[in-house]
């Protein structure tokens, strides 16, 4: 009898321990860290978006071996551009006890339900490069500045009209020049700063028709590229030339936000006999990819925006090892980037416009890319 109680008493013991085992495995490790916590190990969900852009791979790669190097463990995806396995991923580094999310969004407005629980369960969120929209879950952001890359965009397409001069100063070519415009992606937030950006340096020159629109579509909606897919571009820029330079009408420029579509724009271009009699029109692009340089330095794609992923990513990985230790990330701007529910404190990053004649200064002495690689 004495010996039958104890042993139920030691069974219910065994039990409570094992149920409140059971519930500090349900709860997924993703607290806030606690001050002088040793935080050396935890884990960093890292999200991107595509493997099929050189450029998020090469910031896949910085991102995670700067936060190993700091001691923490890193659970890189690439979602492929599909929504729901960004989502599913996100899920699954919650619940393997990530303490700071790192994402680079598909779709900055379809997250929302996957950072609210992050949010619940003190996890950071830092929205990398592209900002994440409709949610308080967002903590701090990561990026250029958008608005000037689209400034620099159509800079560079004035440059090549010699409408401008690389210092600035006004050029010696006086017009009319036939224009096309692209815009990125309409579910990427930066899309319309770069829109607005370049819009905003056009505008007198379209105003007073030194720039012309053959086509018409100027409006966001309509030149908004999903996904931003080189071949949605060459698609929209076959069906442009078809419909709108027919003759003697030639196109001079097209204003790309993205040097994927610029390929395939100078592609639909080359189609058409451009690069053969008639010279290429001046294209512009942005992220410097090996295939866009090579193109510029052969004389076909005119110029791209050189963001250096690797600055980007020491900000994000900073930002991650800051609220890893309780800290306060660094950031330079606090009033700009209003996602819908909150203003989001950013640290921006300064972009530069890649030429002919300055790549290697730029994208060589930097180390950013090796001459042999563009030969």
């Amino acid at each position: 009898m004495q010996r039958s109680r104890v042993t139920r008493i030691v069974a219910g013991f065994t039990l409570m321990a094992a149920l409140a085992a059971c519930g500090s495995a349900e709860k997924t490790g993703g607290d806030a860290p606690k001050a002088g916590e040793d935080v050396k190990g935890s884990l960093v969900g890292v999200t991107m978006p595509t493997r099929s852009s050189e450029r998020w791979i090469n910031d896949g790669d910085n991102v995670k071996a700067a936060l190993e190097k700091l001691g923490y463990k890193v659970s890189l995806e690439y979602a492929e551009d599909k929504i729901p396995t960004q989502v599913e991923q996100i899920e699954n580094q919650i619940a393997q006890g990530a303490r700071v999310l790192i994402v680079a969004a598909i779709d900055g407005t379809a997250l929302t339900t996957q950072l609210e629980s992050a949010k619940e369960q003190g996890i950071k969120v830092i929205s990398y490069d592209r900002l994440i929209r409709d949610t308080d879950a967002v903590d701090y952001y990561a990026s250029f500045d958008n608005y000037k890359v689209g400034v620099q965009q159509a800079t560079s397409l004035l440059v090549g009209l010699g409408l401008k001069k690389e210092d600035g100063s006004d050029g010696d070519a006086k017009g009319p020049f036939n224009i096309e415009l692209f815009a990125g992606s309409p579910d990427d937030n930066n899309a319309t700063f770069f829109y607005n950006g370049a819009m905003d340096t056009l505008k007198p020159y379209l105003d007073d028709k030194t720039l012309v629109v053959q086509s018409g579509e100027t409006d966001f909606k309509t030149v908004a590229t999903l996904q931003w897919k080189p071949e949605t571009a060459q698609a929209r820029m076959e069906n442009v030339i078809t419909k709108a330079y027919k003759g003697d009408t030639k196109v001079d420029g097209v204003l790309s936000p993205y040097d994927g579509m610029s390929i395939g724009i100078l592609s639909a271009l080359s189609s058409a006999g451009y690069g053969k009699g008639d010279p290429f029109p001046i294209v512009t692009g942005q992220d410097a990819e090996e295939a866009s340089v090579k193109s510029i330095i052969k004389g076909e794609q005119y110029a791209t925006i050189y963001k250096d992923t690797r600055e980007l990513a020491d900000v994000a990985v900073n930002m991650a090892d800051k609220v890893m230790k309780g800290e306060e990330p660094e950031v330079n701007n606090t009033k700009d980037y209003d996602n819908g529910k909150k203003v989001v404190p950013s640290q921006l990053l300064e972009p530069v416009i890649v030429y002919k004649d300055n790549y290697e200064k730029v994208l060589v002495e930097s180390g950013y890319y090796k001459e042999s690689d563009l030969k």
